[in-house]
């Protein structure tokens, strides 16, 4: 083993369940191909400044275990070594004084870019391999591909929202829960989709933009009169925490003054966008003299350092293997990915995106299957609600309205409603490819 044939780990961005279970898996590989490994603690925080000395051998003894529990045995941090050529050149000499080689990233897309322009600078001195980690699962892999961590964050927010699913309706109270999701709506669709959540609101959807705080708040108030229509008093509506960034800064005071993070990200935790929304819906419904009691959530932070469902724990542990036997054996600049079963790794340079100059996001498709069937589910002023004049009058009544007026003033609800589900389309090319269907093959 040469001077210079060290392995290393660093972990960047916010935590995720599994990123112990990547660092185990890792750690176990290369240490059983007699590769030493090193942690490199809270991610780029130290060496981004020349510092080495937080930097701790990681062994099979001392992370055999770890996969079981949330967070990250090495820490983590938002660090980021992108900002001048300057801060990517005193990274690498760090890693190199370190004695590494070899490099695993773990982290969202963030800690990507990070990795894709490090591998850069290092020009061959260093190979980079990165693992997709965020439970907002918006990295560029294929729809039908997770990131680690989403499905546990998924698991541990939907026994969150049944719990206020249960709350509201005891109460008769609303609940406004902000999931995280910072560019795309993944997990609040998936959490309130297997909860059954009233409603769920993601930046995908809207395409007009910059989105006007009242199409938002007029959206929240027809949920409040349908469900009332139907003589219910409460609801629980998941907003991804995205969509205050679509909202027109000037419509909600406090998004231009909040700090950012060392990538630039808006800190939304500040903007108190629940807050916002809980306001302005009841002050809305104050003219229509009708009262909700509405309370706010934010859920995100409870999800990131769970224990990992064993889902996470098994695929994490594939990632981790997969990333250090590519770079074992000579590979570098590539994501790592699990597809059907199988390895397989994403160029770098696939990851890119000309147009951000960022990696790339992975958005919510809302022409899927998969959206117009939660949409279906919701309990939200629909374009057959305005087209079928006795369910609108019954709605209208609870506003105080008259039809006409109701539609008027709520008609444009419906003006951007993505088309009808068509399972048709499907079946018809499920017979044109000769797929059988489920009650043929089970004749």
């Amino acid at each position: 083993m040469g001077q210079r044939d060290k392995l290393a780990i660093l972990v960047g961005g916010g935590p995720a369940p599994g990123i112990n279970a990547v660092i185990g898996a890792a750690t176990i590989r290369a240490c059983l191909e007699g590769v030493e490994v090193l942690g490199i603690e809270d991610g780029f925080e130290w060496i981004v400044q020349g510092i080495t000395d937080h930097a701790r051998p990681l062994t099979i003894e001392n992370t055999s275990r770890i996969h079981f529990r949330g967070g990250s045995y090495i820490g983590i941090a938002r660090a980021n070594p992108t900002t001048s050529p300057e801060r990517l050149e005193t990274t690498v000499q760090s890693l190199l004084r370190l004695g590494v080689d070899r490099l695993i990233t773990i982290g969202g897309d963030d800690t990507a870019f990070s990795a894709m322009k490090l591998e850069e600078q290092a020009r061959g001195r260093i190979r980079i391999v990165h693992v997709p980690k965020t439970i907002d699962n918006d990295l560029d892999l294929p729809p039908h591909v997770d990131t680690f961590g989403y499905q546990t964050a998924r698991h541990v927010g939907g026994e969150i929202l049944k719990n206020l699913m249960v709350d509201a309706y005891t109460t008769s109270r609303w609940y406004f829960v902000i999931a995280m999701g910072r560019k795309a709506g993944h997990l609040a669709l998936g959490i309130g989709k297997a909860a059954g959540a009233t409603l769920t609101l993601i930046p995908e959807e809207f395409s007009l933009r910059p989105i006007r705080m009242a199409t938002i708040v007029d959206t929240l108030i027809g949920a409040i009169f349908k469900r009332l229509a139907d003589g219910r008093r409460d609801g629980v509506v998941v907003i991804a925490e995205g969509v205050v960034l679509a909202i027109d800064p000037s419509e909600l005071s406090g998004i231009e003054s909040a700090e950012r993070d060392a990538h630039g990200n808006i800190a939304i935790s500040q903007v108190n966008f629940g807050d916002a929304l809980r306001h302005a819906v009841q002050e809305r419904l104050k003219s229509f003299h009708v009262k909700a009691n509405i309370a706010t959530k934010d859920i995100g932070y409870e999800l990131r350092c769970a224990d990992p469902i064993p889902f996470d724990m098994e695929y994490a542990r594939d990632l981790g293997y997969c990333a250090a036997k590519l770079l074992l054996e000579g590979g570098t600049a590539a994501m790592v990915s699990m597809q059907a079963g199988q390895f397989v790794p994403v160029p770098f340079d696939e990851l890119y995106d000309p147009e951000t100059g960022r990696a790339r996001v992975r958005m919510v498709d809302i022409r899927s299957a998969r959206y117009g069937i939660a949409r279906r589910y919701m309990i939200r002023l629909r374009r057959d609600d305005f087209e079928h004049p006795k369910e609108l009058a019954r709605i209208a009544a609870v506003s105080g309205l008259t039809a006409a007026e109701f539609r008027a003033r709520f008609g444009h609800l419906a003006d951007e409603e993505p088309p009808p589900l068509d399972l048709g389309t499907a079946m018809a090319t499920t017979e044109r490819l000769g797929t059988p269907s489920r009650r043929a093959s089970s004749r």
